[in-house]
């Protein structure tokens, strides 16, 4: 700012300055008094002048001589104070104009302020985020897209009494005709699955195909003109992106929308026995969301609501398979049933604490092989009973650590088993087989 200028309220006044010291130079002094101008000289005597001390006098008496007064008609007084108060205006406007510019910065500067701030016309989190939509835009355009399903699934007590329990859980609506993506958890098991669409219509489902593996499940219902969602590319996301997630939670709020951001693209989780790679999202995730949709700024299915994590110190951990990966998944489910490529070890296998540990004999290990399915496991040697100890050198604790490790390779890899059978230590190598239709199906 500039040294002249003093900040005020209304702007600012220059900084005036009155003199009032001796200037010493060629014996002169000068004053400022009530704005008139007075200067005094040391007179010397001038050698030529006859009569020195009559010369002083007449010096004297023209010093001593009042100047003429200086007199103002009315007219002209009016004139100096219309004058005086012009130039104060001047003077303020200006003042305000530029003190202005320094507070403020520039019109562009206070468009950025402005555009920033909670008041500002069109802020929002959408804006803050780089979305090309609004939440209530990608509301309207997805909600009719998600549905609520729930369960029933028979069951039966200790003393053989039979009963019903239900569940609940969503799912996105994948072609006109019917078809609608869940996840396998929500369907598992159920004997009956029935499906309420945004319209409030309710209908009975049939389960077309169903992958543990990847947590995805199709099933159909007898409908037409549904509305589809739009797929987007899981693989363009990056942390920072708008996530908005559409549901059921708790089985009785259909339809609820819950915004957020993706939070990370790629989290390697281990859920059920089964490692999966996950969209990691800040968005509320409840239980009933499961197989809902999670879209991004464009309106776009991004991601199968999977799971959230849970615990008193947790908070906005919610996950969702790639649509990349489900999508793909779904699509095998309807054509043909079952998904390719699913590496398979041949057995199943059974821990220690349903029992098995006294029928087979053996108490050196938790988790035991329960049967041997396919050829190739049958002529590596492995038997039932047998104890697994590791896997590729990591010790096994439960079925959930040998289903990791499997499904972390690709059919053709190899394993080395390392297992105890009748007291013995022996390692066992394993070639994974792909998992057939016949296979996954009976495991639906």
């Amino acid at each position: 700012m500039d040294e002249n200028k003093t900040e005020g309220t209304n702007g600012y006044e220059p900084n005036f300055i009155f003199w009032d010291e001796e200037d010493k130079t060629a014996g002169a002094s000068a004053s400022w008094s009530g704005g008139q101008a007075r200067a005094t000289h040391k007179h010397q005597p001038d050698p030529s002048d006859k009569d020195p001390r009559k010369s002083s006098k007449s010096h004297e008496r023209r010093r001593r001589e009042p100047g003429k007064p200086i007199t103002l008609t009315r007219k002209s007084l009016a004139l100096l104070i219309v004058a005086c108060m012009l130039i104060s205006c001047v003077f303020g406007m200006g003042g305000s104009l530029i003190a202005g510019g320094i507070l403020n910065g520039s019109d562009d500067d206070a468009d950025v302020v402005a555009s920033g701030s909670m008041e500002a016309e069109g802020f929002s989190l959408e804006n803050a985020t780089g979305s090309n939509l609004t939440v209530k835009e990608i509301t309207d355009r997805v909600e009719n897209s998600v549905v609520e399903i729930r369960t029933e699934q028979a069951a039966s007590d200790v003393w053989l009494q039979d009963y019903v329990t239900q569940g609940a859980g969503s799912g996105v609506i994948i072609s006109k005709d019917g078809y609608i993506m869940t996840n396998n958890h929500v369907i598992e098991n159920a004997s009956k699955v029935t499906v309420t669409t945004a319209d409030g219509k309710e209908y009975d489902a049939t389960l077309v195909g169903a992958d543990s593996t990847n947590d995805v499940a199709v099933i159909k219902i007898k409908a037409n003109n549904l509305i589809p969602v739009t797929f987007g590319n899981s693989d363009q996301l990056e942390a920072g992106d708008l996530a908005v997630a559409v549901g059921n939670p708790l089985g009785e709020l259909g339809g609820t929308v819950t915004a957020g951001i993706i939070s990370a693209t790629d989290r390697e989780l281990s859920i059920n026995g089964t490692t999966m790679h996950l969209l990691q999202t800040d968005s509320s995730i409840n239980p009933g969301n499961s197989g809902g949709g999670l879209f991004n700024s464009d309106a776009q299915l991004i991601g199968l609501v999977v799971a959230k994590s849970s615990g008193s110190d947790v908070e906005g951990l919610g996950f969702a398979i790639p649509i990349n990966t489900a999508a793909d998944v779904a699509a095998q489910l309807k054509d043909k049933g079952y998904v390719s490529g699913q590496p398979y070890s041949g057995m199943t296998y059974t821990e220690g604490s349903s029992g098995f540990d006294s029928f087979f004999g053996s108490s050196g290990g938790t988790v035991y092989i329960y049967s041997v399915d396919s050829t190739e496991a049958k002529m590596a040697g492995f038997k039932a009973g047998d104890v697994v100890y590791a896997i590729d050198g990591r010790e096994i604790t439960s079925i959930d650590d040998v289903s990791s490790i499997i499904t972390s390779h690709k059919v053709g890899d190899k394993l080395t088993y390392t297992i105890v059978r009748d007291g013995q230590t022996m390692e066992l190598k394993l070639k994974l087989q792909e998992k057939t239709k016949e296979v996954q199906q009976s495991q639906q």
